[in-house]
Formats: C-alpha cells, sequence, structure tokens
C-alpha cells in the first residue's frame, strides 16, 4: 500500500487518522503490502489512550472491557500499565491469568453465567461478579459463597449512538429486593453498575443516566446497604466521523458529573473497550468491485474484500460509520453503497446512508478502513463463505 502515503494523509483529514509519522498502524500499512483483510493495532496508541482515560478519570479504576479485542498483546499491555478487567465469560478470565493479571484486578462482569465458570471463577481467586436477578444471585452464592457482588441497573434514556438494550439489567423497582436477597444469601452487596451505551460521544450526554441511577443509589445507602462501588461501564468514544472530545478531557467531565450526583463513593471502576482500542488500530482492505446496478443508477457500489461476516459486524443498524482512506482522496466524490464480499445479501455495510468515495477509485485499489481497533477482530467469523477471517498483527 506504498501509494497510501502522500494522498491518503492529506491536512483535510486529520481528524481520524493522523499523520503515518506519529501513527504506528497507519505507517505500517501504507509501507506494507497485505494479501487479505489485515487489522493493525498499535500497543503504543493503546498506552497513550490508557493514560489519556486514566488521566481524566482519576481515582477511578480502569477496567478494560477484554470483548472489545482480546488480542493478549494487549491484555499483557494493559496488565503492565495497572488496569483491571471486566471479563464476560471463564475464556476471558483465563486470558487475562494467562497474560498476568490478578484476580483482584478481574470482575465477572456478566451477568449471564454459566454454574461452573462461577465455580471456577471463584476457585481462582475472583471475588467480583455482576447480576441483575434473583436466579443469577442464588447461582453465585452456591459456587462463589461471600463473593461481592454488583448490581446492574436498566437504564432508560441513553443518549449514545447505540444505546444497549434491556439484555442486561433489572428494573429500579427490583433493585431494593435483590439488594436484600444479596444480603440474605451471604453475599456482600457491594455497589451498582449501569452502561451509558455504547459510542456516548459526549460528555454530557451521560447526564440523565446519571441523574436515573444517584437516586437509586442514595436510597439504598438509606436503607442500610453500605455500597462501596459504583461501576459507571464504558461508553467513552472513538472518532467516527463525528467529533469527539480529547479523552482526558470526557473522562474528567464524566467523572466530575458522576461526583456532583453520588457524593463521596468510596470506590469507582469505569471499563472503557472502544474507547482504549479503537483508534489504535486500522484495518488494510482492497476494493473488489465497483458497479452500478443499472445505466441510471444514482449509486455506485462499492464491494470490498471485508464485511460484515468477516470484521466489521458493527455497521449493523450503520451506527458505526467507519471513515476509509484511498490514493485518490482529495479528488471528486460521489454516494456509494458499501458491502462486503460474500453471497449473503445482508452482508451490506452502508446503504440508507451511502458513503462518499472517490470517483476514481476501481476494482484493485488498496484501502484503509480507520479506527478499527474494537469488535473488529473480535467479531470476526472462522471464514464464512470460504472468505478468511480478520488477520491481526499487533506492533
Amino acid at each position: 500500500m506504498n501509494a497510501i502515503v502522500a494522498g491518503a494523509f492529506r491536512a483535510e483529514k486529520p481528524s481520524f487518522v493522523a499523520n503515518i509519522n506519529t501513527d504506528p498502524a497507519a505507517a505500517y500499512i501504507a509501507a506494507n503490502d497485505f494479501d487479505r483483510p489485515t487489522l493493525v493495532v498499535s500497543r503504543a496508541k493503546v498506552t497513550t489512550q490508557y493514560d489519556a482515560l486514566s488521566a481524566g478519570l482519576g481515582r477511578a479504576h480502569i477496567h478494560y472491557a477484554v470483548k472489545a479485542n482480546p488480542e493478549p498483546q494487549i491484555i499483557r499491555t494493559l496488565v503492565r500499565k495497572g488496569s483491571g478487567f471486566d471479563c464476560a465469560s471463564r475464556g476471558e478470565i483465563e486470558l487475562c491469568l494467562d497474560q498476568g493479571a490478578q484476580p483482584a484486578h478481574i470482575s465477572f462482569g456478566n451477568t449471564i453465567k454459566r454454574a461452573s465458570d462461577v465455580a471456577f471463577a471463584h476457585g481462582v481467586g475472583v471475588t467480583l461478579f455482576a447480576a441483575d436477578s434473583e436466579a443469577e444471585l442464588e447461582k453465585i452464592a452456591k459456587h462463589a459463597p461471600g463473593a461481592r457482588v454488583y448490581i446492574r441497573l436498566i437504564v432508560e434514556n441513553s443518549l449514545a449512538d447505540w444505546p444497549l438494550s434491556r439484555k442486561f439489567g433489572c428494573a429500579a423497582s427490583l433493585l431494593p429486593s435483590l439488594l436484600d436477597h444479596a444480603r440474605d444469601l451471604g453475599l456482600v452487596a457491594y455497589g451498582l453498575s449501569f452502561h451509558v451505551g455504547s459510542q456516548t460521544r459526549k460528555a454530557e450526554f451521560w447526564n440523565p443516566v446519571l441523574d436515573q441511577v444517584a437516586p437509586l443509589w442514595h436510597a439504598a445507602q438509606e436503607a442500610g446497604h453500605a455500597l462501596q462501588l459504583l461501576n459507571i461501564g464504558g461508553g467513552f468514544p472513538a472518532f467516527y466521523g463525528q467529533s469527539i472530545e480529547a479523552p482526558r478531557r470526557y473522562a474528567a467531565s464524566v467523572i466530575a458529573a458522576v461526583e456532583a450526583r453520588f457524593g463521596a463513593v468510596p470506590h469507582l471502576m469505569a471499563e472503557p473497550g472502544r474507547g482504549l482500542v479503537a483508534e489504535a488500530g486500522h484495518i488494510a482492505a482492497e476494493v473488489m468491485l465497483v458497479s452500478r446496478k443499472s445505466a441510471d443508477d444514482l449509486h455506485r457500489w462499492v464491494y470490498l474484500d471485508i464485511g460484515r461476516f468477516s470484521g466489521l459486524a458493527e455497521t449493523e443498524g450503520e451506527a458505526i460509520r467507519y471513515q476509509l482512506v484511498t490514493r485518490h482522496d482529495g479528488g471528486d466524490t460521489g454516494p456509494c453503497v458499501l458491502a462486503g464480499p460474500s453471497c449473503d445479501s445482508a452482508d451490506i455495510l452502508y446503504e440508507k446512508r451511502p458513503i462518499n468515495l472517490p470517483l476514481a477509485l476501481q476494482d484493485g485499489d488498496r484501502v484503509m478502513i480507520c479506527n478499527c481497533g474494537a469488535y473488529t477482530s473480535a467479531y470476526s467469523s472462522v471464514g464464512f463463505n470460504g472468505f478468511p477471517p480478520l488477520d491481526v498483527i499487533v506492533l
């Protein structure tokens, strides 16, 4: 991709791709050729982002959401930085332990857990578990007696680009009985958690959710539950075409809003995933075909060698709008429907809101899909339709 050096990194796109002299992943893609779609991730960029978020979060301890990118080298890098880890499965717990994480720095944050996995986590020393139902609390009490639990709440007023569904969390009306039930089972009713929704682009967008949760926290304290932990979850954004605040300033604004509503919480936890790793990685890809469906079609169809089933699953609903760099940037552009290569009609990335790409784009052109360090390699399927899963290179 040596052609993507001068033209692709010109001044009009500094907000989503750094100059190749300062962005290791972009520089690597520019200097190398690839025979299949490849995600290139820079550990240095992950470290920089971690430091910025950590500085802004202050006393809130980061628990990296492992699901965002579980590459062992990234986990090892974050272990060395002192990060904690939010794990959703036994496999993720084993991964973190294998890379040197201490059990005390791991939370089993999935509210849907197999009983044997709860027992495994308890056996290796994990003491912090999430729950949102009586049945889950009873499971934890049986297989991890005496564990600390935090109750996850449903939030109804998310302003995130990708609000989370009602799959996780309990209604506010259920919280008092769950805290009482945890105590009656011999568990430590340790705290509350919530998630504002993925890709919450502005710090002020947290305020409606914080306004919902804070009264519940204070009511639980008044009811006699000495809650210690407030887990504010994830939601920290990455750049996908719409402006976002710098990570340190964003995180500091969030914490200021939390402290204004909750007061002196003994322990604060945050679970960035996307906000830590997305901008550290880019995907090297290739245009397989440019065509029109009819002679008077206003939109070209651009097919890449990577699609929804080989890493770009987050284009579902077109909420995440990846930015593309090509060797033709700076020339005339026109609207395109962007699609993947597989023989599945659902493998369309952007159609409701077509993406503008250079008119000169043609078959065989190399492109770079920017800020793909989160939820790409983790979502990549194993060879659907014969197309290879996403290769990963960690610098």
